[in-house]
């Protein structure tokens, strides 16, 4: 395989200015290793402005899934199924989601002082039960990060012909070393570089792409059969297209990468605004790579060097790479090199994300409430920091060894959306909710995600809603959102029983076994007890007023 020198040094340039950045940002904090502060490395001690919280919002959900998924769906209408724009659906789904997490979800939150997404649920629900409820949000996190990592070696495999393996793990490495090094000041601060890398290298490149010889103008190819590279919806495809769209904005809002950034917020009005303009964040960084898709529907590959390597049909073989292959042989050589600089830094501003925001979870949610209720500040920062290193040795081995990544991460992101949200949601609005109804919800709805079968990773459907394809194993009926939602009523119908159940005398409060309805005043001491929860809200209440 020959190597792209200019190519390579681009990309080692980028990745230098990067990783220099990340150490500088990470001399912010103001713990030490004699004067560990958890506050500091998972939140930046609440001190993130509005211009870095911004780009560190959108930075985050435009990571390299996001830029070469919205590229290879606009060139997927090629096939004549109804793919193409108008199955772009992450752009608008995330940013709809921001809104509404700015809207319902960021003031209760960030006044309250938590310091993770999951918090709540274990304060309300106990200890145990929040730590059953990290694991979809951590899975969903790993399989993230393995997936982006995995399309980043794709890439660099393209332009470069360096080894798909060795630029997996290289990326890894940095974005984890500074993570670990500066926490989240450093997460932040790289992903205005990042982003900025980002958003230059793929405008760049779309004049070259457009006006390339063998690309037909976009604005004729707009108007083919079936709609052209914009796609087209009918039938039942429309049972899919709302249960993707509805999974993509409810299901986007509980992520802890999210609200990580809404937690390390100034002040909760800001909290709020950051949510609100990383939403248009999202919508404007959408365009270039639709673009570059269109680009990529409307050429005639076989007019390019890469024709030997087309179907029998002239297309691309791996969807999946037209982003950098529109880049290698419709864009001269430098705008390529800037462009795949573009894309790496796309990856590695949602891969530093992940590491953090999972061992965040695991440090918090599972050591220190868990297994060591009184583990020192110190100790929890260096859970938290063995956790990045193990967190990022599984998602680079997934990267580099698991073909089915994209599957896994599609399964956890349902999981996210059918299990955390109505948990989430319930236990911010619906006071009277405990652990009874929490525990019977998760496990319904979990298991009715998993016998409706997953198509991505030929996983059989055991129970087959309206208008399933047994051709296909799909699901055209939006199974997901009734999942979900009939997880949400069993969590009200059940807390609910109990609540009467054991206020009228029914059950005796012996038997009261979670501590979650006569007996919630002590459990809420004991948690109090553990935490800094009170306290911490308390003092950020009156910093906010």
């Amino acid at each position: 395989m020959i190597v792209n020198v200019g190519a390579l040094v681009t990309v080692a340039v980028c990745y230098v200015v990067i990783l220099v950045l990340g150490i500088l940002a990470g001399r912010k904090a103001k713990h030490s290793e004699k004067n560990a502060d958890t506050e500091e490395v998972m939140l930046a001690g609440r001190n993130i402005g509005k211009f870095v919280g911004v780009f560190t919002m959108t930075a985050t959900w435009v990571g390299g899934g996001y830029i070469n998924g919205t590229a290879e769906m606009v060139y997927a209408a090629r096939r004549g199924d109804g793919s193409g724009l108008i199955w772009v659906q992450a752009p608008v789904g995330f940013a709809i989601s921001l809104v509404l997490g700015g809207l319902f979800y960021a003031k209760k939150m960030r006044s309250a002082g938590y310091v993770t997404m999951i918090d709540p649920l274990s304060q309300k629900f106990g200890d145990r039960m929040g730590a059953l409820l990290v694991l979809p949000a951590l899975c969903g996190e790993i399989f993230w990060s393995a997936s982006i990592l995995s399309a980043l070696g794709s890439s660099l495999a393209v332009i470069i012909g360096l080894e798909t393996w060795l630029a997996i793990i290289v990326s890894a490495a940095i974005a984890l070393c500074y993570t670990v090094l500066g926490g989240l000041y450093s997460v932040a601060y790289t992903d205005i570089i990042q982003l900025i890398f980002m958003f230059i290298g793929l405008v760049l490149a779309i004049p070259f792409a457009l006006t390339h010889d063998a690309v037909s103008p976009i604005t004729e190819t707009s108007m083919y059969d079936m709609g052209g590279w914009k796609g087209y919806l009918d039938g039942v495809g429309w049972g899919l297209y709302i249960d993707f769209a509805l999974l993509l904005i409810f299901g986007g809002i509980p992520w802890q990468v999210y609200f990580q950034r809404v937690l390390s917020s100034k002040t909760v009005d800001g909290a709020r605004v950051l949510s609100f303009l990383g939403a248009i964040g999202c919508i404007v960084m959408a365009i270039p790579p639709v673009l570059i898709g269109a680009a990529g529907y409307s050429a005639d590959w076989n007019q390019t060097d890469y024709a030997s390597s087309l179907t029998d049909t002239g297309d691309i073989e791996d969807y999946r790479l037209v982003l950098p292959l529109v880049l290698q042989y419709l864009t001269p050589p430098a705008v390529a090199a800037i462009g795949l600089g573009a894309v790496s830094a796309a990856v590695m501003s949602s891969a530093d994300s992940s590491m953090l925001s999972s061992s965040c979870l695991f440090a918090r949610n599972i050591w220190k409430l868990v297994f060591r209720p009184n583990a020192s500040e110190r100790e929890i920062v260096w859970v938290m920091r063995g956790g990045q290193l193990v967190f990022c040795i599984i998602a680079t081995v997934m990267a580099i060894y698991i073909n089915s990544i994209y599957g896994l991460f599609v399964l956890c992101a349902d999981f996210v959306y059918v299990v955390l949200f109505p948990q989430l949601t319930l236990v911010l609005y619906v006071p009277w909710t405990n652990t009874y109804g929490s525990l019977s919800g998760y496990i319904i709805s979990l298991l009715l995600r998993l016998l409706g079968g997953e198509s991505y990773l030929s996983f059989p459907a055991v129970m087959k809603w309206p208008w399933y394809d047994e051709e296909y194993n799909t699901q055209y009926f939006p199974f997901r959102t009734s999942c979900m939602l009939i997880g949400l009523l069993v969590i009200l119908m059940v807390s609910y029983l109990f609540k009467r159940l054991f206020e009228s005398g029914t059950l005796d409060a012996k038997y009261d076994i979670f501590n979650a309805v006569v007996n919630e005043r002590k459990q809420k001491h004991e948690y109090s007890t553990n935490t800094s929860y009170e306290l911490s809200g308390t003092v950020n209440q009156a910093l906010e007023k």
